[in-house]
């Protein structure tokens, strides 16, 4: 009996080694800026093929997933899905990328980010920003814990992910919160994959532009969440993928980003793609697109972070 019991034990933990080894609240006390709304509950929608689509998050997690140990190399990365800051697309923008990352030996952590709404936030313009600044300081405080060497723990975002994986590039050390310690929350290096990362509004995505900062936000507004604008010598190395042909968010968002990185002297890779759309993830479908995640691998080993 004890050897079934042990048997069925081993086969759950080989069954789990790719699964999600933790979730843990991103705040464990209160939430900065947090309007109390117990109408407002978290939702998990089917899309039409489905795939499931987060919205309404009230308390942000990370859902963390560890490499086995004989792969690890100490890197890690925080992933932002994407969604037009209305919801996540938690599979192929965070699962999925977090097993991809696992196979390389990087230790994955799936955001689950609060998503801006008046309803819940007294500014929710750096709702997100707070989420995934503190994201990035607990994956620092847990390094030692989760076999991460501190100086190796990059952002990724997809979309309107990329926008706060942009964000927290070039506004680390924006102070959005009472902090509990001096820990930082500046990510070590960033990808970023057809990312909104401006909101300018002559190519932004006017659905990331209008949900993060409102109906008509001011210009200076704009400007300060126009990620190309704050990038200076000391904003993270990138590496960037986009389609030419994405028609939600315009191919400009990228090139003004690596324009501006280059720029300022960091060192930066851009993939742009005749085709793909937008939304591609991994892109396992046999388009020229399909290259960037062995592209992004080798990126990774050139900056010895593999």
């Amino acid at each position: 009996k004890n050897d079934m019991r042990l048997l069925w034990l081993l086969m759950l933990t080989t069954s789990f080694a790719h699964a999600q080894n933790m979730t843990i609240k991103v705040w464990s006390d209160k939430i900065p800026g947090a309007i109390v709304n117990k109408d407002y509950q978290e939702q998990t929608i089917k899309t039409d093929t489905g795939k499931p689509r987060i919205s309404k998050v009230t308390d942000p997690e990370i859902l963390v997933y560890l490499p086995e140990k004989s792969k690890a190399n100490g890197t890690a990365v925080v992933v932002c899905p994407g969604g037009g800051y209305g919801v996540l697309a938690i599979d192929h923008e965070g699962w999925e990328v977090a097993k991809w990352f696992n196979d390389m030996g990087v230790v994955a952590i799936a955001l689950k980010y609060r998503l801006p709404s008046d309803l819940i936030m007294e500014n929710k313009n750096i709702g997100p920003l707070q989420d995934v600044q503190e994201a990035i300081r607990m994956v620092r405080r847990n390094a030692e814990k989760w076999n991460i060497k501190p100086d190796q723990i990059g952002i990724m975002g997809f979309s309107a992910g990329g926008h706060l994986a942009g964000t927290a590039s070039t506004m680390y050390n924006e102070k959005v919160y009472e902090q509990k310690d001096v820990v930082s929350a500046r990510p070590d290096f960033s990808i970023l994959v057809y990312g909104v990362l401006s909101m300018q509004t002559d190519f932004t995505h006017k659905g990331s532009q209008r949900n993060l900062l409102g109906e008509n936000p001011s210009q200076s507004l704009i400007d300060k969440f126009s990620n190309e604008l704050h990038i200076d010598s000391k904003t993270p190395p990138a590496f960037l993928v986009h389609a030419t042909n994405d028609g939600a968010v315009p191919v400009e968002n990228s090139i003004r980003y690596y324009q501006a990185l280059k720029k300022n002297g960091v060192s930066c890779e851009m993939h742009i793609y005749e085709t793909g759309g937008h939304g591609f993830g991994l892109a396992r479908n046999g388009g020229t697109e399909s290259n960037w995640p062995e592209a992004c691998k080798q990126w990774l080993l050139k900056n010895k972070l593999l």
